[in-house]
Formats: C-alpha cells, structure tokens, sequence
C-alpha cells in the first residue's frame, strides 16, 4: 500500500448526491482480476455513453480535471454493496482522496485499508469546495493527514477526524495484514511461550501422539 502524508493535487467536483457503490464500480465488472486493474471502469456508465465514446458531460471527462488526485463529492458517497472493487476502480484510476458529507460505512473502512483516504467534511464545507473548483478549474487542494486538515484554493483550513489506528497504518503504507506483520517477533515469543505453559493442549491437538486403540480398550 503506497504510503499517504501529504497529498497536493487537483480536486474535481462531483455534485451529485448518494453515489452508490454500482455508479462507482457497476457489478458487471466485479469478475475481472485485481491484478488487471479496474481504472478503465470507475463511474463506467457515467464517464461513457452507451455506445463507449466518452460523456462530456462528466466532471471527470473535462479537461482540467482529467487528472485529479482528489475527488469533492457530495452526501452519502460509497453507499450500496460492500464491493471492496469501488476504491479499488478509484485508486487505479489516480485517486488518492475522496472528500464528502458523508461515506457509506463499508466503503469508507475499505478504502482505508486500500490506501485512499476518505475525508468527511460538513456538507455547506464540501458545497463551498466544489464552488471554488468549479470557478477555478484545474485548482488545487492540500491534504495533511498528519495534521488532519484540508487547505482550500481561497486558503481557508478545514479540519477532518480520522481513527488513530487508521491513520497509522496510511502514513506507515500497511493494511492491516502489513500493521500485523510488525509484531511478527513479539508474536512468535508469544507463541513460544503459550506452547511451553500449555504443552498438553498442543499434544491433544495431534492424534498421531497417541498410542492406537487396541480391541480390549
């Protein structure tokens, strides 16, 4: 997982409300190999018309936000099925942030443990960004995870909240299987030392250790 500090990009706005995790990633899409990539297919049905050309229509498809690292959305972003492939689409395309109101539950702890990092900010906030970027676009915003805080084109300081733990394992670059693995020392002491005091429990565990079972038992 790439490591996340501080993140200086371009943000688009996406002024649409209740996202769900099918207009990020459509179901139809969810077969394909993680290992492939799924950049090709975030906001499928919103970046492209029916017939594949692409939707100007789109934020996204503009211009100067064809290559934001940040995303302004609006309520309820990331709502619907646990499809851990929507911040997957968004992470292969080049997000690294997404910014909103407010994240469906499952999609926001999935997208810590994937490396984007999701920002909850006050809905008259996340109106007012989209504004700015919308009268200047290409504008720039400033993440700071470590000093929690988002730093708009006007210069003004916003403050987000983020789980400690979570925030851990953003700045270190680790999922949670990588945040385990730096124990992996004290872990096998541990073990070490639970196998000596309960020995018996360990013997039971393996039938090869007792004797085989005669007729007159």
């Amino acid at each position: 997982m790439e490591v996340f500090d501080t993140l200086d990009a371009v943000a688009a706005p996406l002024d649409r409300p209740n996202v769900d995790t099918e207009q990020i990633m459509p179901s139809r899409f969810l077969r394909r190999s993680r290992e492939d990539g799924f950049q090709d297919f975030v906001f499928r049905d919103l970046r492209f018309t029916a017939d594949g050309t692409e939707n100007p229509d789109f934020v996204l498809n503009h211009a100067a936000f064809r290559h934001a690292r940040i995303l302004v959305a609006d309520r309820n972003f990331g709502g619907g099925s646990s499809r851990e492939a929507a911040p997957w689409g968004l992470l292969d395309y080049g997000m690294r942030c997404v910014i909103a109101a407010d994240f469906g539950e499952i999609f926001y702890l999935n997208s810590l443990k994937v490396g984007l990092l999701p920002v909850q900010l006050d809905a008259a906030v996340c109106e007012h960004l989209r504004a700015q970027l919308h009268g200047e676009p290409g504008s720039r915003l400033r993440v700071d995870l470590p000093a929690q805080t988002v730093t708009a084109p006007d210069g003004t300081v916003h403050a987000f909240q983020i789980d400690p733990f979570r925030k851990r394992g953003l700045l270190l670059g680790l999922d949670d299987v990588g945040l385990t693995l730096q124990y992996q020392e004290q872990l096998a002491v541990f073990e070490q030392q639970y196998r000596a005091r309960f020995d018996w429990l360990f013997q039971a565990a393996r039938p090869d250790t007792d004797p085989p079972l005669t007729p007159k038992d």
